[in-house]
């Protein structure tokens, strides 16, 4: 990741980054709900608000982030809360410090905002669990601005020659009334031979 870039999102995190609202997605919740519990990994943690969801709904989580203040300010809302996570500072492209597999990968506007997504879904498909299960948010292309954090119709391409199955997609608009989506992907149980 840029450095200066890294910067830019780590000042921020001294203040409130209009991206990190303190309240978890009704979708998260929504899968909570409809799946077992297991190991879950958020890319792109941020200050960790649902990281304490899903390890108070009884999940193993790790989050991890690439913002070292958001880091830090995770790691006192997860004492605070009471609940048991593992965070770190991490690269999304990298994800030297994750090892093991996850039954859940969530990514809430990470994905979308990173230029390199030919690695980040290499890290995605090592670490996604046979079986598991991918919820990503984010900004989908606009004709319009062709610089802004998006998915395009070619990241939707790469995603599904991983081997992840789409199993919903609810498309929608943020705050701003740019247009953005939820996805539900899911990993394929079949083992290369």
């Amino acid at each position: 990741m840029n450095f200066l870039r890294r910067l830019q999102f780590d000042l921020l995190y001294f203040g409130s980054p209009p991206w990190d609202s303190g309240v978890t997605p009704p979708e998260v919740f929504e899968f909570i709900q409809a799946h077992p519990t297991g190991r879950a990994l958020d890319i792109g943690c941020g200050t960790g608000t649902n990281v304490i969801t899903l390890a108070k709904a009884g999940w193993q989580v790790t989050g991890f982030d690439f913002a070292p203040r958001a880091i830090q300010n995770a790691r006192r809302k997860v004492k605070k809360a009471d609940v048991q996570a593992e965070l770190f500072t991490d690269d999304a492209t990298r994800m030297k410090n994750i090892s093991g597999q996850f039954d859940l990968v969530l990514d809430i506007g990470c994905f979308h905002g990173i230029p390199n997504k030919v690695d980040y879904l290499t890290q995605l498909s090592r670490v996604l669990a046979p079986g598991g299960f991918w919820l990503m948010y984010g900004f989908l292309a606009q004709a319009a601005d062709s610089s802004a954090p998006r998915i395009d119709p070619a990241d939707l391409s790469r995603i599904s020659a991983l081997g992840l199955s789409l199993l919903s997609q609810r498309n929608g608009f943020d705050k701003r009334e740019r247009p953005s989506a939820w996805f539900l992907y899911q990993k394929s149980t079949q083992v290369d031979r």
